[in-house]
């Protein structure tokens, strides 16, 4: 059963969706202040904290960011700040999704569980992998290969990273773009990835002539290995 605590200075409000979430089967706690938030996180284990930014003794804002800097929470803001520049600053201090008041209780929920599903899948993932001769750590991105420490710039790594993860699949050239590009707004055209794939297998390969690690499917895109 996921644990969520509300933290919510509206008593009506916070009552509401803790009934509605008990309904749903979670585990729901309430706060109404900073400090409560803050003394039922150190008490009690939750999975995902609903967070009013505006609260009478300090701001939600800087309590996600103390939040993210101690533990592996998951935080969805709850707020009437509904402007494009508020939900860039919730996003920034590490929220996971942004929802503005006023919102359904069915949205809600909808919201609740995609998060929770979407933190149940990275948690899944394993930290480090192996293959042959290579080894990468992904928390600490660092890549060996046959004890060799090989240095991967952070969009290589997300390249190598993003091959692996998808191991025993193609991906198409324009799907690799836009996981890698298009995703942080970077439009590139593929000669970018034809380099960048180019430099991990000079970085990565024994013999990058005959790739074992990143193999191209022609006429199609990359895959990872045999």
């Amino acid at each position: 059963m996921y644990s969520i605590l509300i933290v919510e200075d509206d008593w009506i409000i916070n009552g509401g969706i803790r009934l509605f979430l008990e309904k749903q089967g979670y585990r729901a706690g309430s706060a109404m202040t900073v400090a409560e938030a803050e003394a039922e996180l150190s008490g009690s284990t939750y999975d995902l904290v609903l967070l009013d930014i505006n609260l009478p003794d300090g701001s939600g804002l800087d309590l996600c960011r103390r939040i993210r800097e101690r533990e592996d929470l998951l935080v969805i803001f709850l707020t009437s700040n509904d402007t494009e520049e508020n939900m860039i600053e919730g996003f920034e201090h590490g929220c996971d999704d942004y929802i503005a008041k006023p919102f359904s209780l069915e949205i809600l929920g909808q919201r609740v569980r995609a998060v929770l599903r979407r933190g149940s899948a990275a948690a899944a993932e394993p930290d480090c992998f192996t293959y042959r001769g290579l080894a990468v750590d992904f928390k600490k991105m660092s890549v060996m290969e046959e004890e060799r420490l090989v240095k991967l710039s952070s969009t290589e790594f997300k390249l190598l990273a993003c091959l692996i993860k998808n191991k025993g699949q193609v991906l198409t050239r324009a799907s690799l773009l836009e996981r890698i590009w298009d995703c942080d707004s970077n439009f590139v055209d593929e000669n970018t990835l034809s380099v960048h794939i180019r430099r991990l297998r000079q970085k990565l390969e024994p013999d990058p002539k005959n790739p074992r690690y990143i193999v191209t499917v022609f006429g199609i895109g990359y895959t990872f290995g045999e």
